[in-house]
């Protein structure tokens, strides 16, 4: 069994675990989960969060509204979003960026509630984790000007756009998906990715990894990302899971 397993994406507040989250959580630690961070959509799911990184020790959250939700964010949303980040669990602002696949929220209306809490990340010194789906000029302009610290989760784009964002210092977040048999980009940037700028997820209750495509998604699955991500780098799954831990761990300033 592997340990030292940290969760950088999850979204245990998703309906999907509405039956049987307390069994869900209790068990992850056997398992060798030591953190997860739940990453919010909106301000009720930010509510959800805080109150499971209170009852779960190993549990944290990231506060912030998703793009598809963009739409019906509220005049006074950055307020709410600080009283979140002010808790001593709330390590990030997120999940927040670009959806131009679905685009549930007009673009423009994305666009401006995804600048407003990059500033907030930045006044608050807080890392973010970005959403990035078909959107990748849009994203790139906006991490460009600001240029904040934290994760591209899922990361979807070319291993030249890994580069940029690499090279602008931030982490690249890779999950099940690079699992998938037809996964060309995802396995590319695996392999190019330096050690140091990479990170572990799930996305759960989403993106299941092989051989459980289709299937609800939890933390203790992240072993067969790890085990394709490690065997593609040449070195130790264990080494692999360490490593992005302690890169988790930086970005999020957990010491424990």
């Amino acid at each position: 069994m592997y340990t030292n397993i940290f969760d950088t994406h999850a979204h245990y507040d998703d309906e999907r675990f509405s039956e049987d989250i307390d069994n869900v959580l209790t068990a992850l630690p056997a398992v060798g989960i030591c953190h997860v961070v739940n990453c919010a959509t909106h301000i009720n799911s930010c509510e959800k969060s805080r109150l499971m990184a209170s009852e779960y020790e190993y549990i944290y959250f990231a506060a912030g509204i998703h793009p598809h939700e963009s739409g019906e964010a509220q005049e006074d949303f950055i307020n709410e979003l600080k009283g979140f980040a002010a808790h001593e669990k709330c390590v990030a602002i997120g999940e927040i960026g670009l959806d131009y696949h679905y685009d549930f929220s007009p673009r423009e209306i994305q666009k401006s509630v995804f600048e407003k809490q990059l500033i907030l990340a930045k006044e608050l010194s807080l890392p973010v984790i970005i959403h990035d789906r078909e959107a990748h000029s849009d994203t790139w302009e906006l991490l460009k000007k600001y240029k904040p610290q934290g994760i591209v989760h899922c990361f979807s784009g070319s291993v030249e756009m890994a580069r940029d964002i690499v090279n602008l210092g931030m982490s690249i977040g890779l999950g099940g998906a690079v699992t998938f048999k037809n996964a060309k980009k995802p396995v590319d940037v695996a392999k190019y990715v330096p050690l140091d700028k990479l990170v572990l997820e799930t996305d759960c209750p989403y993106m299941s990894p092989v051989p459980f495509r289709g299937k609800r998604n939890d933390s203790s699955l992240i072993p067969y990302t790890a085990q394709f991500i490690a065997e593609l780098k040449g070195i130790p799954t264990q080494e692999l899971i360490d490593i992005t831990t302690e890169n988790a761990k930086n970005i999020f300033r957990i010491l424990v």
